[in-house]
Formats: structure tokens, sequence, C-alpha cells
């Protein structure tokens, strides 16, 4: 089981204002937020090795401890089928600025996704957010806020108040989200804020549905306190 305390502390030893995704996923899995298996690997051969033993199709992405926009630097690449896909666009990752390893990620396969995360209101404290994710957050702006701690009700209550609530319905032959599991996740964020002051602010985008509704976090990011 890893250590939260040991991640915050080594990314500030290091200087670095936030953990890398790999790190963020892990303090998150460590307070029970399902998260995409995924594997650091430092060369195309390793990475490919890596892929065959988890199984194609997968994520390949950038990884690097200063490497924060990993979609706008191009870092990104979905449903990898094979080994000449992998070498290639590894190699293509590794000469991004900044690209340090490359992260391979199982392919969650489901056509919804949402967004949660918590930032600090300098009068309120802690407030925990819901909503649309991917593309669709900076958008529509479909999010609602929670000051932490959070009760199951008010968990529930947020995903009626999105505007767009009807997604979290059976959906394109999908199952309907799993309401419960994803009412813990969010509980849990606010539980993260409230235990690490030094937490500014997280950001799982995309929270993605899996067809059979379970929400699965495939990216991240935890910004520390300056």
């Amino acid at each position: 089981m890893t250590d939260p305390k040991s991640l915050i502390k080594n990314a500030k030893s290091s200087g670095r204002k936030a953990l890398n995704e790999y790190e963020a996923k892990l303090f998150l899995a460590a307070f029970g937020i399902p998260v995409c298996r995924e594997i650091l690997a430092s060369s195309v051969d390793e990475a490919a090795a890596e892929a065959a033993r988890m199984g194609y199709p997968i994520v390949l992405k950038a990884s690097g401890e200063k490497l924060a926009h990993k979609t706008e630097a191009g870092g990104v690449v979905l449903n990898v089928k094979n080994e000449q896909e992998i070498k290639s666009e590894g190699r293509r990752l590794l000469e991004i600025p900044g690209c340090e390893s490359l992260s391979v990620q199982e392919m969650i396969v489901g056509a919804r996704e949402l967004v949660c995360g918590m930032t600090r209101d300098p009068s309120f404290g802690p407030a925990v957010m819901f909503g649309l994710g991917g593309i669709l957050t900076e958008t529509l702006k479909d999010t609602v806020f929670r000051i932490a701690p959070l009760t199951m009700y008010d968990a529930k209550d947020m995903m009626s108040e999105i505007r767009a609530n009807g997604i979290l319905q059976p959906f394109r032959s999908e199952a309907a989200v799993d309401m419960d599991l994803l009412a813990k996740i969010l509980i849990a964020v606010g539980e993260i804020s409230l235990q690490y002051e030094a937490i500014a602010e997280i950001d799982i985008n995309p929270l993605k549905i899996r067809r059979d509704g379970k929400p699965v976090a495939v990216d991240a990011l935890i910004v520390l306190v300056s």
C-alpha cells in the first residue's frame, strides 16, 4: 500500500508543485478511489512488453515531473492496438520536452466522462466539485460544488443538480452509473482535502464510466500548496 504522505513529501523535496499523474493515481487509490491500471516504462521495448502483459488496446502517455499538460503537447495516444504502434508512438512521445518515461494504461471503454475534484475556497475551505468531464468540462461548465466533508446524501444531491444528470441513467446500451460508488469517490475527495492541507487542488478528469456503470479515474492531477 502506497503511503500518501510520502508522495507529497517526495514531491516537495524535489521542488515540485504537483504530483504527476502516476503519483496522483497512487494517492487516490490509497483512499479507495478506483483508478485504471498503469505501468511506467523507461523505453519503448519495456512499454511494449508491459502492454503485452496488460492486453491491447492500451493508452500510451508521455510522463514526466514537469509535464503537466500532456494532451496539449500531443502526449496522449488512445487505442494503441499492437507492438508496432506502441513502439512508433513511444519514440515520438519520448521526444516531447519534459517526457521522462512512458505510461502504459489500460483502455477504459465507455461513452461517458465525468469530472470530480477539489479547490480551496478562501472563506469556506475545501469545496468538492462534480460535473461533466472530458472536453465538456470547459465547454458546458456543468459542474456543482459542496463544502467538505460530504455525506452520502450530499454526494447524491450533487449528482442530481448537474443539468445533464440524465447521463447517469442507462445510456446507449450502457448500464446506469453506480451511484453509491460515485458518491464514495466524492466523499473520499472531501476526506483527502480535510486530512491533507498541503493539497491545494485535486482534478480527476476524466472520471470515465465503464459500460457496466463503474466509474474509474483515468487521469488525475494533485496540486500542492505553494
